[in-house]
């Protein structure tokens, strides 16, 4: 044949290829569910890591149809960020596949969280580890070393709110005045268009997991916490001296914050002409709750207007063991059309 005569059927095969390839990809979008742009998170590990976040596996609809769940038992743990997620997911995982039984493990030394949760991991006392965070590259360089590999692979979407005492009137913050606020910059609140009265910022430890080593990372561009910081060990404390403190203010995951009656959710914004509620709608008054309650703003999360957004992540040690089928047993389960409307049960976002 000659060369003339080959050169339409080449194109014309090319054309014909590039055709199937092209319905295929717009199939799995419309029937399967994967959405590429929800897979990838803003603030995920560089892409020095190879495997800083992974393509989403097609979901079962029910805990019952997701295939390859290993039995025996199995220790996780990590952040407690996750803790509503495993109140709302875990009754229901082990009714559905009661072979596969899990236990969640506190560090020996320390409180718990994303770090504390992958060190566990490395050091073989976890099966899989629960992360608010993405993995850094230094942890991906010490599982290398213990010869292993981490996978991280994302399930949820969450976000920092930050909340300050009812009484206090002020509209919003932005980044660069929360970062003022924390790194002890700006004291007073009138500085920032509110009354004359002293900043109270309170926070939980720097090591007590991934909330504050994310606020850490994107709000105070790892510089130390000021000096009028007061550091408290949890959450639920913090959120009862808010109440009590006039000037105070808190960051912690927006489902811990937003609907609380006791203290106030604040907009925030990359500048102060783009605020973003955390929650829907109007702000409901404290008289008003618990009958009513602020609802979370899953929309601005899902999208990334609200400028303080993260993934959740399941960090899956791979080894070849029953270890890492078990990590990638309890993501797909999480993936499921009944895993990610619990998620949604919990206050998170739901990936797909």
């Amino acid at each position: 044949m000659s060369q003339k005569s080959e050169t339409p059927a080449l194109l014309l095969a090319f054309l014909i290829t590039a055709g199937l390839l092209g319905g295929g990809a717009w199939w799995l979008t419309q029937k399967v569910g994967i959405n590429p742009g929800a897979i990838f998170s803003s603030n995920s590990a560089s892409s020095s890591s190879p495997n800083s976040v992974n393509q989403l596996p097609p979901g079962a609809k029910e805990f019952t149809q997701v295939q390859n769940v290993p039995e025996g038992l199995f220790s996780y743990g990590g952040s407690t960020t996750w803790a509503p997620i495993r109140g709302q997911v875990d009754p229901l995982l082990q009714t559905a596949q009661p072979n596969f039984r899990l236990r969640y493990v506190d560090p020996v030394s320390g409180p718990p969280g994303s770090t504390a949760g992958i060190r566990m991991l490395m050091r073989d006392e976890l099966a899989f580890a629960q992360s608010s965070r993405p993995l850094t590259d230094q942890e991906y360089q010490q599982a290398e070393q213990r010869g292993m590999k981490l996978k991280q692979i994302p399930v949820a979407i969450d976000g920092l709110a930050v909340a300050v005492n009812p009484g206090l009137n002020i509209p919003g913050l932005t980044l660069e005045q929360l970062t003022a606020i924390y790194t002890g910059q700006v004291t007073n609140w009138r500085s920032l268009g509110g009354p004359n009265l002293p900043i109270q910022p309170l926070t939980r430890p720097i090591t007590a997991g991934g909330t504050v080593e994310l606020f850490s990372e994107q709000i105070l561009k790892q510089k130390p916490f000021g000096p009028n910081v007061q550091l408290v060990p949890t959450t639920t404390e913090a959120l009862r001296k808010l109440a009590a403190s006039p000037g105070g203010i808190y960051f912690a995951s927006a489902p811990e914050v937003v609907e609380q009656c006791t203290i106030k959710p604040i907009a925030i914004g990359r500048t102060a002409n783009e605020l973003v509620s955390p929650y829907q709608g109007a702000l409901v008054p404290a008289d008003q709750c618990p009958a009513q309650r602020n609802q979370l703003n899953t929309a601005v999360f899902q999208t990334g207007q609200y400028p303080l957004t993260r993934s959740l992540f399941v960090v899956v040690k791979q080894n070849g063991q029953t270890e890492e089928q078990a990590g990638e047993a309890y993501a797909n389960l999480l993936l499921s059309a009944q895993g990610q409307e619990l998620i949604a049960k919990a206050g998170f976002v739901p990936v797909r």
